[in-house]
């Protein structure tokens, strides 16, 4: 059955949605969440590692079997993520005509009739018509072939060694390991201007479900849409948001979007937690960390240099909170590593014996400031 967004017709515009406005459908039982959902006094306790779409990101026409290993933002991906020692997962969602939420990450599914390509967009289908692509929950039940566009404009098959079918926002909640946080992305379409009705009817509907299924479940929103992020802070105050930035690496219309000191901005005029950067935004930029931090803003970062453990521990030593990462398992174990709580080394250290236990890398502040200086210029080639 298709959710279905609650009247708007009351709040005209953004200026006039109250501070701390929350919906008026939400049970009275959220307001006792566990703390690290609660917005106001969010911290993030550790440093994070999240799974993103799940167990990694596909990518089809790499020849690293790892990209093609589980399909993306599937429940199959999200519990196999969650077989390691991770925080969290990041997936995609976005609303279909019909106020479902759903997730999945490009704008367009493509699809094949006949010898003939097509791509219809994901938020202009209803739930019945999105569901029909790819492999069928129903035994003997043939779905849509799916096909994805490859970054260079090419057309593949949509191959991934375990697939599993298209989910919904709900089945997330109901079928994935509960003590496991969602990075929820709200997904929006860089080229297209959205109107607030409009992102206020997708949004209610998100929150619709969440409140709904979310019990204690860990959850943190995120979106490139700065008035998505904006307005999701304002319709509810019991899971932080996050603003998601390229960080200077690429350049937009929308100037919020274009550096990490605009999406400081963007985080204290809107109240929201957090930055979720592209990494090589911050290694280009380092001198932004102390500024996101001395703003009492939490830092995550996404992109493939988050697949390097030696580009994760160098984020940890500069004072970022967490990564979305695509390589879970050897993400993890690095992790797990390098950055284990003091005493656990001590506590290690102790019991001695023929154990072997992996040395951290040791850098003086004056080495680290030198690398510190050394990686912009490293990443602009």
């Amino acid at each position: 059955m298709a959710l279905k967004a609650v009247h708007v017709s009351d709040v005209p515009s953004l200026d006039q949605v109250p501070e701390n406005a929350s919906l008026t459908l939400c049970p009275t039982r959220f307001s006792t969440v566990v703390e690290f959902n609660k917005a106001a006094a969010f911290k993030i306790p550790k440093f994070l590692v999240a799974g993103h779409r799940g167990h990694g990101m596909n990518v089809l026409q790499s020849s690293d079997k790892r990209m093609k290993a589980i399909k993306e933002n599937s429940i199959v991906s999200f519990n196999a993520a969650a077989k390691y020692q991770i925080d969290f997962i990041e997936f995609d969602v976005q609303v279909t005509k019909d106020d479902c939420p759903v997730i999945f990450h490009d704008d367009f599914i493509l699809s094949e009739d006949n010898g003939t390509i097509f791509e219809k967009r994901v938020t202009e289908l209803s739930l019945s018509e999105f569901i029909c692509y790819g492999p069928q929950k129903e035994p003997g039940k043939q779905g849509k072939p799916l096909l994805r566009k490859t970054k260079d404009g090419k057309i593949v098959n949509w191959n991934v060694e375990t697939d599993d079918s298209l989910c919904t926002l709900q089945d997330a909640f109901q079928k994935v390991e509960p003590t496991l946080g969602f990075n929820i992305e709200l997904k929006f379409d860089d080229h297209v201007v959205y109107q607030q009705d409009y992102l206020i009817r997708v949004l209610q509907a998100i929150l619709m479900v969440v409140f709904e299924y979310a019990e204690n479940r860990p959850i943190i929103f995120s979106s490139f849409q700065p008035d998505a992020a904006l307005l999701v802070r304002k319709l509810q105050s019991t899971y932080p948001v996050f603003f998601l930035t390229n960080g200077g690496t690429e350049t937009f219309y929308d100037v919020r979007r274009n550096s990490l000191e605009e999406a400081i901005k963007v985080c204290l005029e809107g109240g929201l937690q957090g930055i979720v950067s592209e990494v090589k935004g911050i290694f280009k930029n380092p001198g932004a960390v102390n500024k996101i931090k001395d703003a009492k803003l939490s830092l995550l970062t996404y992109g493939k240099l988050n697949n390097v453990s030696e580009a994760v521990y160098m984020q940890h030593l500069m004072g970022v909170d967490g990564v979305i990462v695509d390589l879970v398992p050897e993400i993890t174990e690095a992790v797990s590593d390098l950055i284990k709580p003091a005493k656990v080394d001590e506590e290690e250290n102790l019991k001695g014996g023929d154990k072997q236990v992996k040395a951290k890398p040791q850098f003086s502040q004056k080495e680290l400031s030198f690398l510190l200086k050394l990686i912009p210029e490293l990443i602009q080639h």
